[in-house]
């Protein structure tokens, strides 16, 4: 029985422990089969496991990714910007969960089986070919804490969704608020990000809602490539960026539609 007083004591609330880590920390497979029969563990899906009568949502399941399948999935983009508080005048419930991750990482099947699961949306994604920890901050949930975006890379990861799966004035208003972004941060993010389309987007957001942390941006050490890229076919050419986007109003301040 100690051993499974343990393994209780020390699982944290709200997360799932996969059989894989499970068995690595010492429990084998038969072991684990006697602690649901006799109700300590239940299944969430093939190979997952929670505390019986435990509730998980998919806070806990990137937990589980990040901390014992060493994956790079992480809350993102608009979604970051929610849990860090940069979106003041939107409401704090979400439509979609945006997570995003390297090119190698998948969500397992048993991550669909944990409430909100449906709302995420996952993009397994080469916006950056690497993500050192410096580009996360950490974010405190019911027992544990995960790696999120910064605010400085849930803004470029929030462009990338631009336009499909994110509007351009509602990211005109995030960025907005945008006014602590770390420069430094910034600009080793404008120079390592691998979209052109990302890169000049997120200087045109900058210059145009005036961010004082802008001046500290060396455009010099930026690939911003070459030919136009287009937002919106029917929008208007900014000819410092090469790119078409929604024609702002005559005050230059909000986009129309």
């Amino acid at each position: 029985m100690g051993k499974i007083n343990r393994l209780i004591q020390n699982w944290r609330k709200g997360t799932v422990y996969t059989s894989a880590y499970l068995q690595k920390i010492g429990f084998s497979s038969d072991l684990i089969f006697r602690y649901k029969q006799s109700n300590w563990l239940e299944n969430v899906g093939r190979g997952a496991f929670k505390q019986k009568g435990d509730e998980v949502d998919w806070l806990g399941g990137i937990y589980t990714l990040q901390t014992q399948n060493q994956a790079k999935i992480h809350p993102a983009g608009k979604s970051a910007l929610q849990l860090l508080g940069k979106t003041h005048y939107l409401p704090f419930r979400f439509h979609n969960i945006y997570l995003y991750g390297s090119t190698t990482d998948k969500l397992p099947l048993w991550f669909n089986k944990l409430q909100d699961a449906d709302k995420c949306i996952f993009r397994s994604s080469n916006l950056f070919s690497e993500y050192p920890d410096e580009y996360f901050v950490e974010y405190s949930y019911k027992s544990f804490s995960i790696k999120i975006s910064s605010p400085e890379l849930a803004a470029f990861e929030m462009l990338h969704n631009l336009p499909q799966n994110q509007s351009f004035d509602e990211a005109y208003k995030i960025f907005e608020n945008l006014t602590t972004l770390r420069s430094d941060l910034v600009q080793i993010l404008l120079e390592s990000c691998n979209s052109i389309k990302v890169k000049r987007l997120f200087l045109f957001f900058a210059e145009q809602t005036e961010q004082f942390w802008f001046k500290n941006i060396n455009l010099k050490k930026i690939d911003l490539g070459h030919g136009k890229r287009v937002i919106d076919k029917n929008g208007k050419l900014d000819k410092k960026y090469l790119i078409t986007v929604p024609k702002l109003d005559k005050n230059d301040e909000l986009p129309v539609f």
